[in-house]
């Protein structure tokens, strides 16, 4: 796998601190990095819209660098927020999802009722997220199903909070 949907092609500062990133995959995202500079003591300095306007294509395409080797934001990092931004499901979730529950890859899929394949396209980034595999895994979490029947009753929410506390 390439991972060429996460080199950037492009990289345009807008007002406001936003910026409009072109990926390898023709994909075009506008992004706001407001809050990330407001609450990231690292990206502060990006309050100075010179400094700001300065934005440009880092190492190897796969980064936006303000300043060599001192201050830069990853790409799929960057493609993940403006996925996310838009209304969509980042790539990162399933990471997340993945992490938490301590399923493999293969018990993840099943439970899921998708391929092994779909969901590494998924985990990295190569395929949109559906918002219903989406809530599939959410469903997954609330009701954490043993074996391989699905459960016959959903737990309400205090039933949910008791099994997260």
């Amino acid at each position: 796998m390439s991972q060429d949907h996460f080199k950037l092609t492009a990289v345009v500062p807008l007002p406001n601190y936003r910026l409009r990133l072109t990926y390898a995959d023709e994909q075009i995202f506008e992004i706001d990095l407001n809050e990330w500079i407001k609450t990231t003591k690292a990206l502060r300095p990006l309050q100075d819209n010179s400094l700001f306007e300065q934005a440009k294509i880092g190492f190897a395409a796969r980064s936006v660098e303000w300043v060599e080797d001192e201050l830069d934001l990853a790409a799929d990092n960057l493609r993940n927020l403006a996925i996310e931004q838009g209304g969509g499901i980042g790539f990162e979730r399933i990471w997340n999802w993945l992490d938490e529950t301590g399923l493999t890859l293969d018990q993840a899929a099943d439970a899921l009722g998708i391929s092994r394949r779909m969901l590494i396209y998924y985990r990295d980034g190569e395929k949109t997220i559906p918002r219903s595999i989406w809530l599939a895994c959410l469903g997954w979490e609330a009701v954490r199903p043993k074996g391989n029947t699905l459960p016959q009753h959903i737990p309400t929410a205090r039933e949910y909070a008791a099994l997260h506390t």
